[in-house]
């Protein structure tokens, strides 16, 4: 078996991302693992979306990982995986919707909220 480096989506600046239970049906089947992991969503505003779209594209489909890399509120690095990823757009430029296996610890439960629509957006990657 081989290891294949996986495609890193970096947080430049900005805060930590906020990552949102999944409440989409959908994404209860899209992982898979050993450890106790739940999919969580965040977004992040970027530069260029669609450039960004295709980078992960390109990655699934080379059969590599895609890996969220960012900053925690001590100041060290922390990576997730990404499942799956959506471009969007707001009045102040592009976003990115991203899905991701995070510690079931770390995704914040928002009743009644649907993280795509929510456009408080702080982080740039």
């Amino acid at each position: 078996m081989t290891y294949t480096e996986p495609e890193m989506i970096s947080i430049i600046e900005g805060p930590s991302p906020e990552f949102v239970l999944a409440q989409d049906m959908w994404s209860l089947s899209a992982w898979e693992g050993q450890s106790p992991r739940t999919v969580g969503v965040c977004q992040m505003r970027t530069f260029n979306a669609s450039a960004l779209m295709e980078r992960c594209r390109r990655a699934w489909g080379e059969g590599r990982p895609v890996h969220l890399d960012f900053p925690q509120m001590d100041g060290l690095r922390q990576q997730v995986e990404v499942l799956a990823a959506k471009p969007g757009h707001v009045e102040e430029g592009d976003l990115i919707h991203l899905w991701v296996a995070v510690p079931r610890e770390e995704a914040l439960y928002e009743e009644g909220d649907n993280a795509d629509t929510d456009d408080d957006a702080g982080s740039y990657a």
